[in-house]
């Protein structure tokens, strides 16, 4: 039988059944429930709908896999700390549970565009940046759970204030948020750009796609901040070459959907940062699997 993989997200609690080629079936999504109780329930009804050999788990914050546990969860999900995942489980299958982003490595590496590495390194790139690192086959996890939250490189000792308690980590100068940020206090400070002359009513509602769509038709505002938002990124994927040495580097997330206009300029960047120490290219290569949270859950089952 296929494995039921399960995302659990800030916004929406997803679930689907994977086969042993990837293929997604029996797709559903729901509001993520505010409540412990509800969101208990809401997993029962999913587990018992959705008949499975195992179930596998992926979560934002700091999951033990080897206990399912919620570790570190901060946020409006924060009920959750503390609990073990697998307890929400009413059957006796196997479960593993694991960070979102190192679940999304894993669904890469399993059907995606990690299949046949053994080391590679994912980024996704979104209203933070996550991260999953694979060493020598194996998803590296840390001595606490922590590792590959390459999100929170420090890029920029002096830089903002970070939600890790950290300042100039990597999510605070490229993320969705940061660039939509820099965005929005240019247009009102009243700064030439198409950005202001299409947002002027509401330029709180600027988005990053705005921007990097504004930036490839060759508006100036939004070239520069697209363009440092895209060096510091450059600077840590170089570090994470010399780090860790992958074959590739994964990129996914809302973010990686701009195409070109981020992976062109980014991979020029990279490999003039890189290539001398690597010896060798330096491949960016977009994430592949589309639904990456369920499919990557169920993935889990597989590197157990």
């Amino acid at each position: 039988m296929p494995i039921l993989g399960i995302d659990i997200g800030g916004t929406r609690l997803k679930s689907g059944l994977v086969d042993d080629s990837g293929n997604l079936s029996n797709v559903t999504s729901m509001k993520t429930p505010g409540t412990l109780d509800d969101f208990r329930a809401a997993i029962a009804r999913i587990v018992c709908s959705t008949p499975a050999d195992a179930v596998g788990i992926g979560c934002k914050g700091i999951i033990n896999s080897e206990t399912t546990r919620v570790e570190v969860l901060p946020g409006t999900m924060h009920f959750l700390e503390g609990h073990i995942l697998s307890g929400f489980v009413a059957r006796e299958v196997p479960v593993q549970a694991d960070n979102d982003a190192r679940a999304a490595l894993a669904g890469e590496v399993a059907w995606g565009a990690g299949r046949g590495r053994r080391n590679a390194v994912m980024l996704t790139l979104g209203t933070g940046v996550g991260g999953g690192i694979l060493a020598d086959g194996r998803l590296l996890r840390g001595a606490g759970g922590v590792a590959g939250h390459l999100g929170h490189l420090t890029v920029d000792p002096e830089g903002p204030v970070c939600i890790c308690g950290n300042r100039g980590c990597l999510e605070t100068v490229f993320s969705a948020r940061a660039i939509e940020g820099n965005a929005i206090a240019a247009v009102l400070r009243g700064v030439h750009s198409r950005l202001t002359d299409e947002f002027s009513a509401d330029p709180l509602a600027i988005t990053c796609e705005a921007v990097f769509q504004a930036a490839s038709a060759g508006d100036d505002l939004a070239r520069a901040i697209t363009g440092r938002a895209m060096q510091y990124l450059a600077g840590a994927i170089a570090g994470i070459f010399g780090a860790f040495d992958p074959e590739v580097v994964i990129l996914g997330g809302q973010i990686a959907a701009a195409g070109p206009a981020l992976f062109e300029p980014l991979q020029e960047q990279v490999t003039a940062r890189a290539r001398r120490l690597v010896g060798r290219e330096v491949p960016l290569v977009p994430a592949l699997i589309a639904e990456s949270g369920v499919v990557g859950a169920a993935a889990l089952v597989k590197f157990g």
